[in-house]
């Protein structure tokens, strides 16, 4: 009974944590706690994973190296960077259809701002 037990553990952190960084994942080029979110998920699932245990220090380890590096650039560079992730942001939002459903609900009638993808 106790393999069962361990067995189910490790399916049920395996879900709920690869879930939550696919989550965070998404989240990564919006505002807010993208990495937060993925180092959450990958905390979970180091608890029944060496793997993942591994993969959260490496990625904490550049995380923290990326943060340095950005701020020790020239505004040209960290504003090139902020205007790529805004690019990203504004494309994402459009084939995922954000601004075709406010062009909906507030009646614009801008046929451009619907998304190209046909099941959005």
């Amino acid at each position: 009974m106790d393999r069962v037990k361990k067995h189910t553990k490790q399916v049920v952190v395996g879900i709920v944590g690869g879930f939550i960084v696919l989550v965070g994942i998404v989240a990564i080029p919006y505002p807010g706690p993208g990495w937060l979110i993925v180092f959450s998920g990958l905390a979970i699932l180091s608890i029944e994973f060496e793997w993942a245990k591994r993969i959260l220090h490496f990625g904490r380890d550049k995380y923290e190296a990326w943060k340095n590096w950005i701020t020790r650039q020239n505004s040209v560079v960290q504003g090139t960077v902020l205007s790529v992730t805004c690019a990203v942001v504004v494309m994402t939002l459009w084939l995922f259809n954000a601004y075709g459903y406010m062009n909906h609900w507030l009646g614009l009638g801008q046929e451009w701002m619907a998304s190209p993808i046909p099941w959005f």
